[in-house]
């Protein structure tokens, strides 16, 4: 019988979520969810310098608006020290792991020496050639330390990535890391192995500049005498212009995607895409439907480039096929924004359907709408054919027959339309641009019965008498 999946996502909590770290932890979500696994939260908050007020509940709310739930943690290693601790002193006591006394500044100056000679800048392991009576005195006397893992010297290691496929790292290559720093917390590497050993992780799916590591970490899992998980590593999320995905080139956290107006749906659509391919052409996916289409197999070695414009794309296809509700409950935040009042709930639902044929964003949407909330304002050219003699008399027509009107259905402006081409003798352009330009500001606009409808007969009435004033209050 094969084991539970078990699979985790473990960001540090250094500020908002990167959408490239949603794809991670989505891609993690969706293979548990393919397989009846678990999802498993763990915040690697051990880099207390890089630690950011807020950020663990900015991520936790951030992961639930994208509907991505998790069924353990999370886990804080920053509570588990002790744990990494004892693991390093077993590793250090059968000569895997030792102490290293360097100083930083020490440090920094063999790596400029090693520069300066070609080399690569890395340990150079002088603290080896310690005896353990050396180490111990100077750990008696109080000396600062770091503990480093010890790396073969010689040879190469090949293992199996479920992307990569066959991947050979030669050890010369690979540093003696630290696994437990002067502060006593443990780096990234020794509490990752840890965890993903004591929370029965079946598989590591992460990004591609984790790549390197995994010699260190394949290492760590056999001097620790234990089974390594099957590893994925995702490529790389890129630029337009093929470089890497950065805070420089624009919006890259999840928050700030959501707060333009990007769909949480859309943004999960969008994501999933950047690396992973389903079969066939389909490019729209609901959250469930990832899930079943979802394969480790169809993901692409190859960098992702993360394309705004389809983005927007996207995010306009959701806008025009989701339900209205939803998006009228989605968009009500952006309305409050502007101050405009959205009070009546059957008028504010036809706006929002006005709306979203027209838009690509949330953002967009009191933008595109705000000739509803706001009397329109004309320019030369708009009072020009406002001040037509054809244009005053069907205006004047118009706001006598609308304020008498005891109802104002689509059925009284059809009608009416009819009646102001015969008695005015104006169809076409003559009869609709005025009219539209005096409740719209544009000759061009919604149906007018719609228009209508949503601003009421008294807005109606007051538009079209302040375009017979030439626009003035």
């Amino acid at each position: 019988m094969n084991p539970e999946i078990r699979v985790r996502f473990a960001p540090s909590p250094t500020g908002y979520l990167h959408v490239g770290s949603l794809r991670t932890a989505l891609y993690n979500f969706l293979y548990a969810r393919r397989n009846s696994g678990k999802f498993i939260l763990r915040i690697e908050d051990t880099d207390q310098s890089r630690f950011v007020e807020g950020a663990v509940e900015n991520l936790i709310s951030t992961m639930q608006a994208v509907g991505l739930e998790y069924e353990e943690g999370p886990y804080f290693q920053s509570q588990r020290t002790e744990i990494y601790q004892d693991y390093a002193r077993q590793l250090i006591e059968k000569g895997a792991a030792y102490h290293c006394f360097c100083t930083p500044e020490e440090l920094e100056i063999r790596r400029q020496e090693q520069i300066e000679r070609g080399e690569d800048g890395k340990y150079d392991g002088r603290c080896l050639l310690l005896s353990r009576e050396e180490a111990a005195h100077r750990l008696q006397q109080g000396d600062a330390y770091v503990i480093r893992l010890r790396v073969p010297r010689e040879g190469e290691i090949i293992f199996h990535d479920l992307v990569r496929e066959k991947v050979v790292f030669p050890w010369d290559m690979v540093d003696d890391q630290v696994l437990i720093k002067s502060d006593g917390y443990p780096t990234y590497h020794l509490a990752n192995v840890v965890d993903d050993h004591l929370m029965q992780i079946t598989h590591v799916i992460r990004g591609e500049e984790w790549l390197s590591s995994v010699p260190k970490h394949l290492l760590l899992y056999q001097q620790l005498g234990w089974h390594p998980p099957k590893m994925a590593h995702l490529p790389l999320l890129l630029n337009p212009d093929k470089s890497k995905l950065s805070k420089r080139q624009g919006d890259v956290a999840v928050e700030d995607f959501l707060k333009k107006g990007i769909l949480p749906e859309t943004l999960i659509n969008f994501v999933a895409l950047l690396g992973w391919h389903p079969a066939g052409d389909r490019e729209i996916f609901s959250l469930p439907e990832l899930v079943n289409a979802f394969s480790l197999k169809r993901i692409s070695k190859a960098g992702a480039v993360f394309d705004q414009d389809k983005l927007k794309w996207m995010n306009g296809q959701y806008l025009r096929n989701l339900n209205l509700n939803i998006i009228a409950e989605r968009a009500k935040v952006f309305f409050q924004e502007k101050g405009y009042p959205i009070n009546d709930h059957e008028k504010y639902l036809k706006l929002i359907d006005f709306g979203r044929q027209r838009v690509s964003l949330l953002s967009e949407m009191p933008v595109e709408l705000k000739t509803f909330f706001l009397p329109p304002e004309f320019g030369a050219e708009d009072r020009l054919i406002l001040q037509q003699e054809k244009s005053r008399r069907l205006l004047e027509l118009w706001a006598d027959k609308l304020n008498s009107a005891r109802q104002i259905t689509a059925e009284e402006i059809t009608t009416l339309l009819q009646e102001s081409s015969q008695l005015l003798e104006i169809r076409g352009k003559d009869l609709y641009s005025p009219l539209r330009l005096a409740l719209w500001g544009s000759c061009h606009g919604p149906d007018l019965s719609l228009l209508i409808d949503i601003l009421g007969r008294e807005e109606s009435v007051n538009r079209l008498q302040k375009a017979l004033r030439g626009g003035k209050e």
